[in-house]
């Protein structure tokens, strides 16, 4: 629960400051000569490096000391506020970012970017606080940006807002086009429109919990979930999150109910399940759900698959580790290219939309295996004649 206090006071459990000892470098700062992972590497001093301790040279060797002796810079204690056990997290996370990233980083912007990636949860001032220590570059965040590294430089005419979610977990997927995100309220854009009261019931839950007091506390748990806000448990640390119902703009699934409709819903699991994903905003629909174009673009951190099945608790689960997503580009694309949409020609008339679903339909993907699959906009007209509630 630190890491929601944190939010509300600026500190830390610094009750856990001897979890780890630090350790001095004894190396000057360099540039790498080998960088293969099984032996250490080899250094050559280079005397344009910033600072007593900067580059990426420093960041790579201080990660092989730490993978060695679970220990953490000292001096890193002048640029963050965190206790060492929070800082001995940072570089486990970004050990296994490192070890996962192909190539490994060369620039400092590259190792920046790793970097915030790696530690997307942590408190702003903490992370530029690491960043300078290593004489890295500070990536730009824009008003939404502190959960995902994928930002482009100008967005499309149209979109309201970006979103930058936490890992989209199976049981939020509702079908084909449609799911259930959650975004960190430290992210720049929620943090300023997070209401006093839910403030006010994360703190009184922290205390309700501390005087184990469990019944209040799982009442004002409901009372925040009801304000749509939900308390989430990532790598050991609760994360207060915002909720987002999500409609991909310009396709249409199968309903569960319809034929095809359970493919199509595991197959945007496949896509997106576990994994962070960029949101372009364009407005909202008739049911208050966000519609959008879905992106992943980070490609540091790839879990295996059967981890994703032990330790993790988000909804229910705990995550121990997170899976950050390695494919990129839109969503809607797979989802027409394989076969498990269909275009929504009444809301979106992009061409290369039009050619995904034609490439699936000449291929016979998907639903489109059928002779003469059943479009969803005529089912639901149908249930509606039916006086059946549908989406």
């Amino acid at each position: 629960m630190g890491n929601i206090l944190r939010c509300f006071t600026g500190g830390d459990n610094h009750g856990d400051d001897h979890y780890r000892p630090h350790y001095h470098p004894t190396s000057e700062p360099g540039i790498i000569l080998h960088s293969g992972w099984g032996s250490p590497p080899r250094f050559q001093p280079d005397h344009h490096q910033l600072g007593p301790h900067g580059g990426v040279a420093s960041l790579v060797q201080d990660l092989f000391n730490f993978e060695s002796t679970s220990m953490v810079p000292e001096a890193l204690r002048n640029n963050v506020t965190s206790s060492k056990k929070a800082q001995v997290k940072w570089y486990r996370n970004i050990l296994e970012a490192y070890k996962n990233c192909s190539p490994p980083p060369k620039t400092a912007a590259e190792a920046a970017r790793l970097v915030a990636a790696a530690l997307s949860r942590i408190q702003r001032a903490d992370l530029e606080g690491f960043l300078a220590f290593y004489n890295l570059l500070i990536p730009s965040f824009s008003s939404a940006s502190t959960s995902s590294d994928y930002q482009p430089s100008s967005l499309p005419e149209g979109i309201q807002f970006v979103l930058n979610t936490l890992p989209v977990h199976n049981k939020c997927i509702g079908d084909g086009d449609g799911f259930t995100a959650y975004v960190d309220t430290a992210d720049p854009r929620e943090s300023a429109n997070v209401p006093l009261e839910v403030h006010e019931m994360v703190i009184e839950r922290t205390q309700a919990r501390i005087d184990r007091d469990y019944q209040t506390a799982d009442a004002l748990l409901r009372s925040l979930n009801e304000a749509g806000y939900k308390i989430i448990t990532i790598l050991g640390e609760e994360i207060l999150a915002k909720k987002y119902r999500i409609r991909m703009r310009g396709i249409d699934a199968p309903e569960l109910k319809m034929a095809s409709g359970k493919e199509s819903r595991n197959a945007l699991v496949k896509l997106i399940g576990v994994k962070r994903v960029t949101i372009y905003v364009y407005g909202q629909d008739q049911f208050g759900r966000y519609v959008g174009d879905i992106y992943c673009d980070n490609v540091f951190i790839q879990v295996k698959h059967e981890l994703c099945s032990h330790n993790l608790w988000f909804y229910g689960f705990n995550y121990d580790v997170i899976n950050v997503c390695l494919d990129s580009g839109v969503f809607q694309e797979q989802m027409l290219k394989s076969g498990h949409v269909w275009l929504f020609k009444t809301y979106d008339k992009r061409p290369e939309f039009a050619q995904w679903e034609r490439e699936a339909r000449a291929a016979c993907r998907g639903l489109f295996a059928s002779e003469n699959p059943e479009k969803p906009w005529d089912w639901r007209r149908d249930q509606r004649n039916a006086n059946i509630p549908v989406y």
